[in-house]
């Protein structure tokens, strides 16, 4: 089995490279998809020498087949449903909104975890590098781009290490730009493109947080 990245640090090393033309400038900031984006986001960050934060978003598992995502929400109220995978597996509406509804409230304690009393950064005008670990079916980063779209940024750019084919094509429907690494045809998991890819916790997310700010802040 192809492993690419020794883990999500390694993998936002490669992706940063991807992501040289926008080193400097002063409009762009990195939003990752917590929690798992986070690690990737972090050397992308450090080498853009900008700022970096969350986007928190949630996934709408199956019910029964919870990594199957039938849909996501985000911050600002989005929902975005994946109706191929509706249209294979029919989920009741009275379903999806209790799940949507749990979901919520995980949305909003992973808010108030790692951004604390800290305001959502102005995205106005801004060139927006939404970062993840990899693409699967494409709902949760839909639903953070969809979001983000609300604060009328200049430019949204979706990136990931590695994103099945098919999602990174449709994908391009709703940023403005689109940059995976790998892009394969026949795709089984984000995980099979990573030696290690094991849970990234809540402590890990602040730590990195606090680190790149701090060290944006020494380099300023």
């Amino acid at each position: 089995m192809l492993r690419a990245f020794r883990n999500r640090r390694d993998a936002g090393a490669q992706l940063a490279a991807r992501l040289s033309r926008f080193v400097s400038d002063p409009n762009v900031i990195v939003l990752a998809l917590p929690r798992g984006g986070v690690p990737v986001a972090f050397p992308v960050a450090l080498a853009l020498d900008a700022p970096l934060d969350v986007f928190v978003v949630r996934k709408l598992g199956v019910p029964g087949h919870r990594e199957l995502a039938m849909g996501a929400i985000a911050s600002g109220g989005v929902r975005v449903l994946n109706q191929d995978v509706l249209d294979r597996i029919p989920v009741a509406q009275a379903v999806i909104d209790a799940v949507a509804s749990a979901e919520q409230v995980e949305l909003e304690r992973q808010e108030r975890l790692y951004r604390g009393r800290a305001p959502f950064p102005d995205l106005h005008d801004k060139t927006v590098i939404v970062v993840d670990d990899g693409f699967a079916t494409g709902s949760t980063m839909r639903a953070a781009v969809q979001a983000i779209r609300q604060s009328d940024p200049a430019w949204i750019v979706v990136a990931a290490p590695v994103g099945a084919a098919e999602t990174c094509q449709r994908l391009r429907a709703d940023a403005d730009q689109v940059i995976c690494l790998a892009t394969p045809e026949s795709f089984c998991a984000v995980s099979a493109w990573y030696a290690d890819f094991s849970q990234t916790t809540d402590e890990e997310v602040r730590t990195l947080l606090d680190a790149a700010a701090s060290q944006l802040s020494q380099a300023r």
